[in-house]
């Protein structure tokens, strides 16, 4: 039965539960006018007739007079909510009443409306805008697109509805969290295991004086004493302090997700919000950082690099960019991958929940092993551990 209504509501009209019980009345009336020849009768039924011919042909020809325009919806982060807006025109001179608009949003979205993208209307006046937004709640990240927006009318009695679709295309992003990390071994120590090998002094970055050095400024208060340079502080008659280039020694960091593996879906969605964060911490501590993905390459640039990782999915054939011949920053689920990444490379490894022996082979890069069982932003803060 619902499968004929829906039928004739997108085609032509169907009656309401009202528009039974009238129908029902009128023939009754009209049978019982037959009987008794009365005149009265024949009034009531010929009115009722009337009424139910107006009320199935005004809905359609309402719904033909309206025209939707929808605002662009901006970007979130998955957890917020999208706010969808729109605009609806009266292009006719009579005023449109009894209108119920629906969006038709993809799987995942709509399973968390619930009625939210749909909405009532009372009455749109003539040659009038009607404008009104909804919230739908965007658990996860993504690129979303949807095209299609409902038109349901009754009007002008509601006896009858009718149901016409719009073409409405409409396109959201969602980006991935960004979880606020204080502290990231895993790139404040880029380049420490390096420098620091063969000299018992420690660190030779925090102790060289010549050759490192970028620039000289004014001394603030609270800089080291011994990072004055005397010389041109007696040349300048003020205080003049050395700056040297960062720990990473001039090195590009690169943060590598294995798009192109097989991953858990759970595990693929935190090593997404892994390297967004791991990005956004290396933004704030001014170094120069990239995101590779398999089907993109490097990807530069904040808007960029979220909509990268807000549409990237596991298991990508296409191969646009090799990946780079530097140290980078990898994030898998696959042990064995461990074993092609250059020295002075990091990495993160995620556990699938089927785990199969497999051996971490690359003894030289160290790394951090995740686990299901500890928060991802505070194992992000830990130290770093050597592959085993």
């Amino acid at each position: 039965m619902k499968r004929i209504i829906n039928y004739f509501e997108t085609r032509a009209c169907a009656p309401a539960y009202s528009g039974w019980v009238l129908s029902g009345i009128t023939i009754c009336f009209f049978g019982a006018a037959i009987n008794t020849m009365a005149g009265w009768l024949y009034v009531i039924s010929g009115v009722s007739c009337a009424l139910l011919v107006i009320a199935a042909i005004l809905p359609s020809s309402s719904l033909k007079r309206l025209s939707i325009r929808r605002r662009p919806i901006e970007p979130v982060t998955a957890g917020d909510d999208l706010v969808v807006e729109f605009e609806i025109t009266n292009q006719s001179k009579q005023d449109v009443s009894l209108l119920s608009v629906k969006d038709i949003l993809p799987y995942t979205l709509n399973t968390l409306s619930v009625l939210s993208n749909q909405h009532a209307i009372n009455i749109i006046g003539a040659k009038s805008n009607y404008s009104f937004s909804y919230r739908v709640n965007a658990e996860r990240r993504g690129l979303y697109r949807w095209h299609t927006v409902e038109f349901r009318s009754g009007a002008p009695f509601g006896l009858f509805w009718s149901r016409r679709e719009h073409n409405c295309p409409a396109y959201s992003i969602v980006y991935p969290q960004v979880l606020p990390l204080t502290t990231c071994p895993l790139i404040d120590e880029i380049g420490l295991d390096y420098s620091c090998r063969g000299n018992p002094q420690g660190n030779p970055l925090m102790q060289a004086t010549e050759g490192l050095m970028r620039s000289l400024r004014p001394y603030h208060v609270g800089d080291p004493i011994r990072l004055v340079h005397w010389r041109t502080s007696a040349r300048y008659g003020e205080l003049r302090v050395r700056e040297f280039e960062t720990i990473t020694g001039g090195q590009d960091i690169i943060i590598a997700l294995d798009s192109g593996g097989k991953w858990d879906e759970e595990n693929f969605e935190q090593a997404v919000i892994a390297a967004a964060s791991l990005y956004f911490y290396a933004m704030h501590q001014q170094m120069n950082v990239q995101l590779w993905t398999k089907d993109t390459g490097l990807v530069k640039g904040e808007r960029s690099v979220l909509e990268t990782l807000a549409a990237t999915t596991p298991l990508q054939d296409e191969v646009i960019a090799e990946l780079p011949k530097l140290p980078i920053i990898w994030l898998s689920q696959n042990p064995v991958t461990l074993s092609s990444i250059n020295n002075g490379s990091r990495w993160l490894l995620w556990q699938p929940k089927s785990p199969e022996t497999q051996e971490i082979i690359n003894r030289e890069a160290p790394g951090i092993i995740l686990s299901h069982d500890e928060q991802l932003q505070v194992q992000l803060q830990k130290r770093l551990g050597n592959g085993l």
